[in-house]
């Protein structure tokens, strides 16, 4: 990893991370990258935020109708983002194998060998962040599924994934709170 400096020698900010954002739907990914953006330290990083309703217009099946091959979409969009040296991403890997994991129309057979495939990915990641949905409402921005059951069973396996592959992460962290504090946190973790 390359550490930027001022001409004065302090440090500015690191370079080449590869930083995502990940859990269910409707904890602040998507608020909180925005406010990552807004950052010095992050003035050389690449942005990637939520698509969903792009896709969806598209006519891609999204949450429980999710296809095997509305999913492989999904995937490719976060294996490009992983093409930058510096990224930051409201979604991972992670959320798109619990999606798929989810999803009543995919075949468990082509489940198993689609988060078998796109498990290898995760390892490109420098941070993953955690957000738990604990104590936040659910958002309707028209796209994402209301359900607080569903929600709750994305987050569960998340949560299994991030347990299961932790072997495969650099760096996995939890985060939470408001967006300032958690914007804190990714500060004091990376060491920004």
């Amino acid at each position: 990893m390359v550490q930027a400096t001022s001409s004065k020698g302090a440090k500015s900010q690191k370079l080449n991370m590869k930083i995502g954002l990940c859990g269910t739907m409707s904890v602040g990914k998507t608020t909180l990258v925005n406010a990552l953006k807004k950052l010095p330290q992050f003035d050389k990083y690449e942005f990637a935020t939520e698509r969903s309703q792009h896709l969806m217009s598209l006519g891609i099946p999204l949450n429980t109708d999710s296809t095997l091959k509305g999913q492989t979409v999904f995937l490719a969009e976060r294996c490009g983002e992983l093409m930058y040296d510096d990224i930051i991403t409201d979604r991972t890997i992670i959320d798109v194998m619990a999606f798929t994991q989810n999803a009543k129309s995919i075949p468990y057979q082509d489940k198993d060998k689609f988060i078998e495939y796109a498990k290898e990915f995760i390892r490109e990641y420098d941070y993953i962040f955690y957000i738990s949905p604990e104590g936040l409402p659910i958002e309707d921005n028209g796209v994402r599924e209301t359900d607080e059951h569903y929600r709750d069973v994305i987050d569960f396996t998340i949560t299994s994934f991030i347990r299961k592959y932790a072997y495969m992460m650099k760096n996995i962290e939890t985060i939470k709170g408001t967006t300032e504090e958690r914007i804190q946190q990714i500060l004091n973790i990376t060491d920004l």
